[in-house]
């Protein structure tokens, strides 16, 4: 399969003052995004989800390892013009209405005047805006400028789209919105990374996620393999009452329970058991490297006192 993204070894050093290494953003990261499919990234605040976003945009530049889009480099100018991207804030400038903002960035663009004309009715219909295209984008509620800025990011008819927290701001009926166009990109041969923390959400649209923590790849895959259930298996039973599977399952020593997703468990439960074992598994460590430390300053104590002469 066709990968439209894909990392190597990717990793973002940021450095203090001194040039001193500060924080590893992105260590060493290595994920593939193939055309055409709905790809997740999730992860805690701070785990490098938005440095990896810039990384793939070209903007920022990785300490070591790469990027391909399109089997190109992020900096290669002809690639802007594929690449639809949201940011977690949108910019906009408040005295332009929504039809003039979507024709100055059609402008960007280069696209002509019916172009941007067609397209934007059609994308301003998609996200519900007709009725308010008129008005200044200044005067909008956080879940319309959210909107536009969704409008905006598709201007181009891109291949690939880009959203950073796409329902932030969002009403229920908005979120849901949104979720019918991420689907509806797909269907239409749009590849399409998201971010967000909204996890049922990107249970519902994703076909693949990836969960990073501390700027490492902890977790990747097909959304239903990797929430598949162990130790459950769900069998479809028909001409029989679900009570009494469930007395035949219990005769046999098992435990049954009825439920229609009991072979998955919720996105939200794995993320936050995979989340929690990690932070024990660094606070053991940092403990284990705090009695290191205080049994190496004792250590120098009885040195000294034992030879003066140090």
């Amino acid at each position: 399969m066709e990968s439209v993204i894909k990392t190597v070894e990717l990793t973002k050093t940021f450095k203090d003052f001194w040039r001193r290494d500060r924080v590893r953003a992105v260590d060493h990261l290595n994920l593939s995004v193939n055309r055409g499919e709905v790809f997740g990234l999730l992860g805690p605040n701070g785990s490098g989800k938005t440095t990896t976003i810039k990384l793939i945009l070209g903007l920022l530049f990785p300490t070591s390892g790469g990027v391909r889009i399109f089997g190109m480099p992020p900096g290669n100018i002809s690639l802007k013009s594929r690449i639809g991207f949201l940011p977690e804030e949108s910019y906009l400038y408040k005295y332009l209405n929504a039809t003039e903002t979507m024709s100055f960035y059609g402008r960007l663009f280069g696209l002509s005047a019916l172009e941007r004309s067609k397209r934007t009715k059609k994308l301003l219909g998609m996200v519900n805006l007709s009725a308010s295209a008129n008005r200044p984008v200044g005067e909008y509620s956080k879940g319309m400028a959210r909107r536009i800025g969704i409008a905006q990011a598709l201007i181009n008819d891109p291949d690939l789209v880009i959203m950073d927290e796409p329902t932030s701001g969002l009403d229920p009926i908005g979120r849901r919105e949104v979720k019918d166009i991420i689907l509806e990109l797909k269907e239409l041969g749009k590849t399409v990374v998201l971010s967000s923390h909204l996890l049922a959400e990107v249970e519902d649209v994703c076909d693949r996620i990836a969960i990073l923590y501390a700027g490492k790849l902890i977790a990747e895959g097909n959304v239903g393999e990797i929430l598949a259930r162990k130790d459950a298996a769900g069998i479809l039973v028909s001409g029989i009452s679900s009570d009494a599977v469930k007395k035949f399952v219990e005769s046999m020593g098992g435990k049954a329970e009825v439920d229609t997703k009991a072979q998955m468990e919720p996105l939200e439960e794995y993320f936050l058991e995979t989340i929690r074992r990690l932070e024990l598994k660094e606070a053991e460590k940092r403990k284990a490297e705090e009695k290191i430390e205080v049994h190496d300053e004792k250590q120098s104590i009885i040195e000294k006192l034992t030879n003066p002469k140090m």
